[in-house]
């Protein structure tokens, strides 16, 4: 049986923030695939949770493809290399703007909702403040042509990154070739999930005994 082991490798971390801006990547399409065919519903049938859940999905996992280190991440020059047409870079700058909308809380809380006195009718006679009125603005901003645009480009941007990761793991390889086996087979194996699979196992397996007899139950359903 094959076994996978570890690679703590430089070029190992770059192929897998690669791997993960793509996967960001494919989100934000599947994203704006589903949220195209909710927009092509009547307005009446449309649910606006949905939209807002995926609209904002969309754009937080296209804003995590750009971490503004150096080391790591996309950056503004990954999208002027793009083979797209048109402004794709005021574009691009719009969607990272709209995403902080989605995951930070408005420093003026009248970007969220605005207070309003409700008057009463001016030729009544009597003029007073009746009431209030709470107006929440609205957190989706997007029509068919942006979902389409944001679409399109995180699709550009994947194809783009895989290019990239393919050439890195050529490097990534060889690195390992050079590394002595003695080591590479004495480090633990590499387990689906990663390092919170393996340290859930490695507290399940903390947590059974002889004495509880905690290994021979199933847990309760």
């Amino acid at each position: 049986m094959a076994l996978t082991v570890d690679l703590d490798l430089p070029a190992a971390q770059v192929m897998a923030d690669q791997a993960a801006i793509i996967a960001d990547l494919q989100f934000v399409m599947e994203s704006c695939k589903r949220l195209l065919s909710d927009l092509a519903l009547p307005e009446a049938e449309r649910d606006p949770v949905v939209g807002v859940a995926l609209w904002s999905a969309a754009l937080v996992s296209y804003g995590h493809c750009f971490s503004g280190s150096q080391r790591f991440g996309l950056s503004a020059e990954d999208i002027k290399s793009l083979p797209l047409q048109g402004d794709v870079l005021s574009f691009h700058n719009w969607v990272l703007e709209e995403r902080k909308k989605h995951t930070k809380h408005p420093g003026n809380p009248f970007d969220a909702a605005r207070v309003g006195a409700a008057l009463s009718d001016p030729d009544s006679g009597q003029r007073r403040v009746e009431g209030l009125a709470i107006l929440s603005m609205s957190r989706v901003l997007v029509d068919d042509t942006g979902v389409r645009q944001l679409g399109g480009l995180a699709s550009e941007l994947a194809k783009q990154t895989a290019e990239q990761a393919k050439a890195q793991q050529d490097i990534v390889l060889a690195e390992a070739q050079k590394l002595d086996l003695d080591e590479l087979y004495a480090r633990p194996e590499l387990r689906a999930g990663g390092p919170d699979a393996e340290r859930a196992e490695a507290d399940g397996d903390a947590g059974t005994g002889a004495e509880t007899g905690a290994g021979d139950n199933p847990p309760p359903s």
